[in-house]
């Protein structure tokens, strides 16, 4: 597979090519998560937290797929795409507080993807002399930086909401940090 790192063509490692794969369709999904919120919220505060990271939801999957020629991404990114809009939409539905677990939850999960995919890159070139490699290393650093950004005001917006979360409320996250490992899974392969 090859993608261009600074202006360059590269062949990417099979391992890199499966896992730039899931980044796109996780980011797809996540521009359809906040997308799903503006089309379902009315609350100011929300709507705001969704445009603010929905641009940056945006940005990372222009990125990714400037790295992953079409016939390399997921062929699902219809189901992420539908899957993402309704992770975004059900808890805008019920309010700011299912709005910002959902985020903390999806992003929690997100930190930990990207950190494996940093941690394969460095055993793949501990010595960091691929430049290409690090280049690559270096955006999903960013990528992985925002994210954690996104979970910790989503933290900090939830902490504001009053009441600790209910039972309903937890196992939707749970049932959000599932589906986001699932998805990752299957996008890995198709």
């Amino acid at each position: 597979m090859a993608g261009p790192v600074d202006g360059k063509t590269r062949s990417w490692p099979a391992f890199l090519v499966a896992d730039l794969r899931t980044d796109h369709a996780g980011e797809a999904g996540a521009v359809m998560i906040y997308r799903g919120m503006l089309a379902v919220s009315r609350d100011v505060n929300v709507r705001r937290f969704a445009r603010i990271h929905l641009a940056a939801e945006q940005g990372h999957c222009t990125q990714i797929a400037l790295l992953l020629p079409p016939a390399q991404r997921s062929r699902l990114l219809p189901l992420w795409r539908i899957a993402g809009w309704l992770t975004g939409a059900l808890p805008a539905m019920v309010g700011p507080r299912a709005v910002y677990a959902t985020v903390q939850s999806v992003e929690t999960f997100v930190d930990q993807h990207y950190a494996e995919q940093l941690a394969a890159i460095d055993r793949h070139d501990p010595q960091r002399q691929d430049s290409p490699l690090q280049l690559l290393r270096a955006v999903l650093r960013s990528f992985r930086d925002d994210e954690i950004e996104h979970r910790e005001e989503a933290a900090e917006l939830l902490s504001g909401c009053g009441r600790p979360a209910g039972a309903a409320l937890r196992l939707w996250t749970q049932l959000v940090a599932t589906g986001s490992r699932l998805a990752v899974k299957v996008s890995h392969r198709i």
